[in-house]
């Protein structure tokens, strides 16, 4: 049995869109020839893929469908992947390089990196895609993404994970919070706060929640909010504390908006930053270059990251 990529690539669309009328239009075909195409595929595999019948109107995959579409979608990926690293083949003259970053790091962390790379090789298009941790990784397995640099685990076993550096992290309340007059607190001192968090999926969230389950903190009550700045600012307005990288904090700190706390046995709080590759695709000549980079000792960072690494 073989698996005719032609028809696969159609269901692929159709699954993709959530239609068969709407995968036509992509396709620039008619909507029988693509409900022909799916009928053939799953008569040559001798598998139903799609759920017909069904009282809803939404487009709906069996159990070997959604297998499929998860396997047609790693197939793809790799053959973007493939006429990439093929287009890439020009001596660095041209091409584009595009670097999936956590918001952390593409605020405080990327931008000497990005501007070494672009002084050197100044034909090849730089674009950055910033998400948080795991939306970053789902579109490195998707080949959207060359190479990803994030905090936080990948949790991903088709993902290749490089220690790059570590992000020193600093647990802050509001500068007239009764905690910040206290030089040393104990984990007992953190219980029954109200904690400001991010939203699942990102590193910071880990972190602090990897926090919560070392020391047994239950925190009164928690906020989610979308990024590491608007948290800070939270916590200047009184809104409760937060563990959060020393780099988004230091200009708050230095202002005496919000204080920094420390905990009775604890020297550091810090978290990874990574560098990711997915496993089952080459890298590009591009992003091998920037990744070498990435560990040269001679980029110039900037201010606030050389303040941080102390």
């Amino acid at each position: 049995m073989h698996i005719n990529l032609h028809l696969l690539r159609l269901f692929f669309t159709v699954a993709n869109v959530g239609s068969f009328s709407e995968a036509a239009k992509h396709l620039f075909i008619s909507q029988p020839a693509v409900s022909k195409a799916v009928r053939e595929l799953e008569h040559q595999l001798e598998i139903p893929l799609i759920e017909r019948g069904n009282r809803s109107r939404r487009l709906l995959l069996t159990d070997n469908g959604h297998a499929l579409y998860e396997h047609a979608r790693g197939i793809f990926a790799l053959e973007k992947a493939a006429l990439d690293d093929l287009h890439a083949r020009t001596g660095l003259k041209r091409g584009t390089l595009v670097i999936g970053t956590s918001t952390t790091i593409a605020a405080y962390w990327l931008a000497p990196y990005l501007a070494d790379f672009a002084r050197d090789f100044p034909d090849i298009a730089l674009e950055v895609r910033v998400a948080n941790t795991r939306v970053i990784c789902e579109a490195l397995v998707d080949c959207t993404i060359d190479v990803a640099l994030v905090e936080g685990s990948a949790g991903d076993s088709r993902i290749k994970v490089l220690h790059w550096q570590e992000d020193p992290l600093t647990i802050v309340v509001a500068a007239h919070s009764p905690l910040a007059t206290q030089r040393a607190l104990s984990a007992a001192n953190l219980n029954g706060q109200t904690w400001l968090m991010r939203e699942p999926g990102s590193g910071t969230r880990e972190i602090t929640e990897q926090l919560f389950e070392q020391y047994k903190l239950v925190p009164t009550k928690t906020f989610e909010l979308g990024s590491n700045e608007a948290i800070a600012r939270a916590v200047a307005a009184g809104l409760g504390m937060a563990m959060l990288p020393s780099v988004v904090v230091e200009d708050l700190v230095a202002l005496k908006r919000i204080s920094t706390l420390s905990l009775k046995g604890v020297n550091e709080l810090s978290r990874p930053l990574s560098c990711l590759q997915y496993r089952s695709r080459a890298l590009p000549p591009a992003a091998k270059i920037f990744i070498k980079r990435l560990y040269a000792t001679d980029v110039q960072v900037s201010t606030a990251s050389l303040r941080a690494r102390k």
